[in-house]
């Protein structure tokens, strides 16, 4: 049973569901998406800057995970204490200091520092501005609107490939090259969410908090998170595996070049953005449970089509039916999660997620290494195939189990 504790107006802050609260999320995913970014983007020529071998590099990312992970955990509970604002507002500055600090890290360990910083503010940025982004979107469902969480997503996408693409940017435009690319892509990255971080300071929403006790007794987690969770868990590694191995996929299974492989990557990308960016009509029309079928059946077609042919256009073509199809699933799956029990049961929800993100790498390289990289695609198909019977599952967005009537309280 959990109580929702809603915020008064303010002169200072938009309410929920304005133009304005829609506006400051979507400035945090992009925000949070630039910086993620830049760190992927960069992370080969830190690895030139700093001669690191493949076991270093492993342990970075597996640094940032863990640290991930715990903060996840403890923005999830935050959240609902304090408000989704409150943290959100309070990681974007600490992934500042992680590109910083990787932007100059000197030696390994102010590397792995940084890689930690990535992963704490990333894991609670990520928790507070989903929760916040349900939060706008109930706001603005109360004023006759529509759904926006997929636009939210959308525009992480954006923010992600505008950091990554700040490395060809500069080697373009500047001619650096290598380890000259990592400082000024990092520090430019930092700059640009510092700027956003002001922006944010005076128009992001103040938020809802949320009490999970009745009667001064902590309530359990919904069944209905752990459904979510797996289906988080499948489309974690059905998105991760269309981006860590979409190109790689083509360039062996079509024969081709890697620069023409590369149009697998392109066309998961391209695609996961256009249907964001549509997303929220086609919830709007036909609700979460139907996009979150048609997503799931989308990018198990895609899949198939990638395991069972070999022609460039039809590998493209799968490639992008997979992104068509993964796209639609997130937002949905963390809307719905918000929706049943705010931060605590999105902690639980993005950390199935991110797991996937996590393990599904070395998931997929077994099997790849056992079947060859063509066979493996099978799995993530079976996987899309689970989600679409989950689907039927998920809960409306306007149950909440078992819950008393709404108070009110302002975030602090």
């Amino acid at each position: 049973m959990t109580a929702l504790l809603a915020p008064a107006a303010t002169t200072r802050t938009p309410p929920l569901g304005s133009p304005r609260s829609v506006l400051a999320v979507t400035l945090m995913f992009a925000a949070n998406g630039v910086i993620l970014g830049s760190y992927g983007g960069a992370l080969p020529s830190l690895r030139d800057r700093l001669d690191l071998s493949a076991v270093q590099i492993a342990v970075m990312l597996f640094s940032a995970g863990a640290a991930g992970l715990v903060a996840m955990q403890l923005g999830g509970r935050l959240t609902d204490r304090i408000g989704a604002r409150t943290i959100a507002l309070a990681a974007l500055p600490i992934l500042v200091l992680a590109a910083v600090t990787l932007g100059l890290a000197p030696v390994y360990p102010v590397a792995v520092a940084g890689a930690v910083l990535v992963g704490f503010g990333n894991g609670a940025m990520d928790v507070a501005m989903n929760a916040l982004g349900v939060q706008v979107e109930s706001g603005r469902r109360a004023r006759g609107g529509g759904a926006v969480m997929s636009r939210f997503h959308a525009f992480w996408s954006l923010g992600q490939f505008t950091g990554a693409a700040m490395v060809l940017l500069l080697a373009g435009v500047f001619t650096l090259r290598g380890a000259a690319v990592v400082a000024p892509v990092l520090l430019a990255a930092a700059l640009v969410a510092t700027v956003a971080w002001l922006v944010l300071l005076r128009i992001a929403p103040v938020a809802v908090t949320v009490d999970h006790t009745v009667d001064g007794r902590r309530t359990k987690i919904p069944r209905a998170a752990w459904v979510l969770g797996a289906m988080a868990l499948a489309f974690g590694l059905c998105e991760g595996t269309a981006v860590d191995w979409s190109s790689i996929h083509v360039t062996d299974v079509a024969r081709v070049d890697s620069t023409t492989g590369s149009l697998g990557l392109i066309a998961v990308s391209g695609f996961m953005v256009l249907i964001r960016l549509l997303g929220d009509r086609l919830v709007d029309r036909f609700g979460h449970r139907a996009v979150v079928r048609f997503g799931g059946a989308c990018a198990a077609v895609g899949y198939l089509v990638v395991t069972l042919t070999h022609p460039l256009p039809l590998l493209v073509d799968g490639w992008a039916l997979v992104g068509f199809g993964v796209g639609m699933i997130a937002p949905q799956v963390y809307a719905t999660a918000g929706h049943l029990g705010g931060g605590r049961v999105l902690a639980v929800v993005v950390t199935f997620g991110y797991a996937a993100f996590l393990a599904g790498p070395g998931l997929i390289g077994f099997a790849v290494r056992h079947v060859g990289v063509q066979h493996t695609m099978a799995l993530p198909a079976v996987l899309s195939i689970g989600i679409i019977v989950l689907a039927a599952t998920m809960p409306s967005h306007h149950a909440r189990g078992t819950e008393p009537e709404l108070s009110r309280r302002q975030e602090s």
